[in-house]
């Protein structure tokens, strides 16, 4: 996937999620999402802050002084504050916009938005539709800090598991990695079950 194929893509999931949250009411909201401890609410907030500079960054820490995962918490919490409608209108201001945050690659942003997506949209019984060779892109960089050695972590909001041991196989596209016993099921349910998301392990068959 090309530099513009990859933008076009974060894009694209950025209006998908946009036009969902359009649709919702206060209850849907105030939902627990898939990602542990926030609300639809909270993710929504999270998903608006995909372009920090250093100087935000810092004026974060400042604010909310203490680890990675606690500044991110403490961050959301503040700008969840805000009517659902600045929050939307906060995510379709980032289409078409190639910024992103400060010690991450466009790859974590399409992450993010992908995995945050279905957080929002799972729990709520709606679908939010992903391309498989988005989700596949997806799932093999998460693949990668998982397979390296190199001692890379991720904010704990994503929670990545080990699968070491194991092949992972999409059913829906070309797609696989690992060596070992199989994990069989679509691209989307895979990056899922990567970053934490039990909720898609009735979608897999193999050893969980």
């Amino acid at each position: 996937m090309t530099d513009d194929e990859l933008w076009a893509a974060i894009d694209a999931q950025r209006l998908r999620t946009t036009d969902l949250l359009e649709t919702l009411d206060p209850d849907d909201w105030a939902r627990r999402s898939l990602c542990e401890g926030w609300t639809v609410r909270d993710v929504a907030a999270h998903l608006t802050q995909q372009q920090m500079t250093i100087t935000n960054g810092l004026r974060t820490a400042l604010r909310h002084p203490g680890s990675l995962n606690h500044m991110i918490h403490a961050s959301v919490r503040e700008r969840s504050a805000q009517p659902t409608e600045q929050l939307i209108a906060g995510i379709r201001a980032m289409v078409g916009s190639r910024r992103h945050n400060v010690g991450v690659t466009p790859l974590e942003t399409l992450i993010d938005i992908v995995v945050h997506g279905q957080d929002i949209a799972v729990p709520l019984g709606r679908s939010l539709s992903v391309p498989t060779d988005v989700a596949a892109l997806a799932a093999d960089r998460v693949w990668s800090y998982q397979a390296s050695r190199r001692g890379r972590r991720m904010a704990k909001v994503f929670k990545p598991m080990p699968y070491d041991g194991c092949r992972l196989v999409a059913t829906d596209i070309d797609w696989a990695v690992g060596e070992g016993a199989e994990i069989r099921g679509p691209v989307l349910s895979i990056l899922l079950m990567l970053t934490g998301r039990d909720v898609v392990l009735p979608q897999l068959k193999g050893p969980s």
